[in-house]
């Protein structure tokens, strides 16, 4: 009876973390599908259908993180980030929200939770393809009491202005 308890456990662990994984790459995953789903039904076969979903979906999800990461406009980066955080956090939403329902909870806490577990999934996202952001190039600068400006990094004292 504890063997059982414990895989119950340990399986409903490892298909929320499917869910989860799943839920944050919800864009790049809906594009897969899309493609697959076309591939298969214009009778290519399975494979081709299978290796066209594959790479629609990991050439979504790298041009993303290629535009965040070259494009130095705010807003449209914040455009970009929107348009893969926006699906994973309705994805987590409602998957959220069904995991809590199986649970025995109430619609109001199942809406709590979902609208929980939307803002944690929305916000992994929206990091997930940020990761290949870089710093900007320009360190800061210090204005000295005499007036110059020098880098924070450049290796010499430097008094702020007070």
């Amino acid at each position: 009876m504890f063997l059982s308890t414990a895989l119950s456990i340990l399986g409903l662990g490892v298909i929320v973390y499917v869910l989860f994984t799943l839920a944050v790459y919800a864009l790049p995953f809906f594009v897969a599908m899309t493609v697959g789903f076309y591939f298969y039904e214009s009778d290519a076969g399975i494979l081709a259908a299978f290796i066209a979903a594959f790479l629609s979906g990991a050439v979504t999800l790298i041009l993303g993180q290629i535009a965040f990461a070259t494009v130095r406009s705010t807003p449209i980066r914040l455009a970009i980030g929107a348009f893969y955080a926006i699906p994973a956090g309705v994805t987590g939403f409602h998957a959220i929200k069904g995991l809590s329902e199986i649970g025995s909870a109430g619609e109001n806490w199942s809406l709590a939770f979902g609208s929980i577990g939307a803002l944690i999934i929305g916000i992994t996202a929206w990091v997930r393809i940020t990761s290949l952001s870089v710093p900007d190039e320009t360190p800061p600068t210090i204005t000295t009491k005499r007036g110059e400006n020098r880098t924070a990094n450049d290796g010499q004292d430097i008094v702020r202005d007070r």
